[in-house]
């Protein structure tokens, strides 16, 4: 699907993001795994979290959709069934392919197999396949090194497991075969990186604790219990009308209820230092591992932007959203660097390439670099066409790109931004007016 965004007036106006899409997949697989029925308000009706309710529900659980509401009523953690259906699709949904067979591999007994999209088929595994043997699992990825997975149910042992990279995907990974393993569980961080399954473990009883850089399970974990879930806004989302709002003149928008935690606001900072007014109002926060997600509301407006630079120590805090920061840089003064970002090459498309290719063909002054880009600011950004390479976020930049942009930008591909943000385009133009 091609759609069109022209160069648009001010934004105004008040809007609430989807559900956040990492906490709704953790909110559906953690749920699956307990032994009482639980309540998830809000939770983010996507593709790929669709994806992750089908693959709970083809484990043995039970799901029941109210409103607004969806109840999950849990197999228990060792309750894990094999899937009548044979395969286990999960779509386009990375999350969902890291996280499950954690839990998967140290079922008592059973075996599956989880696959996806082509995208999917692109996306490294060893990452996860690696330290879930070290813990004695039974599990295979292709030759290649990426789906489909194969688990085979066996019993792990806890390991200490110092990750090479920054991934909350691969941590939480280890942290859900840490909770049907015999023995501590240790996962030690290069980098911190978002902690929503830690929160969550906490708050559903699990003895979880941070040591320094590490996180600890002591393992055997007998029970979860959760009752409700209340699942925030997408900062990730957000961040894009947030974008919108900084570049184009005369905007001020209001973005309610946004998931605030500590480790997904490095957009925030980043904005901040290229010289972004976005003013945040959020809940208390901590250093340790509470059992709640802070929430707040965002008063973002237009501004006049300056380059920067967003180094490795950085990017886990905000890898979803760097594709915007070569927009930022496209419009800022001076050059904007971003350096340690080579996850980017593995997300849904390899997000450096497409990035740097998507602005250049848009009249950015964008090179990539092997581990990120440099963006020569030109104050201006022509348009043009870009295709989304089936990436959502990458769909999602077109858009504002077209917005800010001097003749507007035709994006081949629009229907992807669903995966993540499927009223996306309403909201765009409920804040156009």
């Amino acid at each position: 699907m091609r759609a069109k965004f022209d160069p648009s007036g001010p934004l105004k106006g008040t809007i609430r993001p989807p559900a956040d899409k990492s906490i709704s997949h953790r909110a559906a697989m953690v749920a699956g795994m307990c032994d009482s029925p639980v309540t998830i308000r809000n939770y983010l009706n996507s593709q790929d979290t669709n994806s992750t309710l089908a693959a709970v529900e083809a484990v043995g659980a039970g799901i029941e959709r109210r409103g607004e509401e969806i109840v999950v009523r849990g197999v228990g953690l060792r309750g894990a069934q094999e899937s009548a259906a044979g395969v286990i699709d999960v779509g386009n949904a990375g999350t969902l392919m890291r996280l499950l067979p954690g839990w998967l591999a140290g079922q008592p007994d059973g075996d599956w197999e989880l696959d996806g999209d082509d995208s999917i088929r692109k996306r490294p595994m060893r990452r996860i396949v690696d330290p879930l043997r070290q813990m004695g699992a039974h599990i295979d990825a292709s030759p290649e090194g990426t789906a489909p997975i194969c688990i085979e149910a066996a019993p792990l042992s806890g390991i200490d497991y110092v990750m090479p990279v920054a991934s909350g995907q691969v941590k939480s990974c280890v942290l859900f075969a840490g909770l049907v393993a015999s023995g501590a569980t240790r996962v030690t961080e290069p980098e911190v990186s978002r902690d929503h399954t830690e929160r969550m473990l906490a708050a559903a009883g699990v003895p979880i604790r941070r040591e320094g850089e590490s996180i600890v399970i002591d393992g055997l974990v007998d029970e979860l219990e959760l009752g409700t879930i209340d699942v925030p806004g997408d900062l990730s989302s957000a961040a894009f009308m947030i974008v919108a709002g900084v570049l184009i003149k005369g905007s001020r928008l209001v973005i309610k209820d946004v998931g605030l935690n500590r480790t997904r606001i490095g957009i925030l900072r980043i904005l901040e230092r290229m010289g972004a007014v976005v003013l945040a109002d959020p809940e208390g926060d901590s250093n340790e591992i509470p059992g709640h997600e802070p929430v707040g509301d965002l008063d973002v407006a237009a501004t006049t932007l300056v380059g920067t630079e967003v180094s490795g120590d950085e990017v886990p805090l905000a890898i979803d959203e760097l594709p915007l920061v070569a927009l930022l840089g496209a419009f800022a003064e001076g050059e904007t660097v971003v350096r340690g970002a080579q996850e980017l090459r593995f997300k849904e498309s390899d997000r450096i390439a497409t990035v740097v290719d998507g602005l250049s063909g848009l009249g950015a002054d964008i090179e990539a670099t092997d581990d990120g880009f440099v963006v020569r600011g030109t104050g201006r950004l022509k348009g043009g066409t870009i295709a989304s390479h089936g990436d959502h976020r990458l769909a999602m930049l077109g858009a504002i790109a077209g917005l800010a942009s001097e003749e507007g930008v035709t994006v081949d591909g629009m229907q992807a931004a669903s995966v993540s943000y499927p009223s996306f385009e309403s909201d765009l133009r409920h804040l156009i007016g």
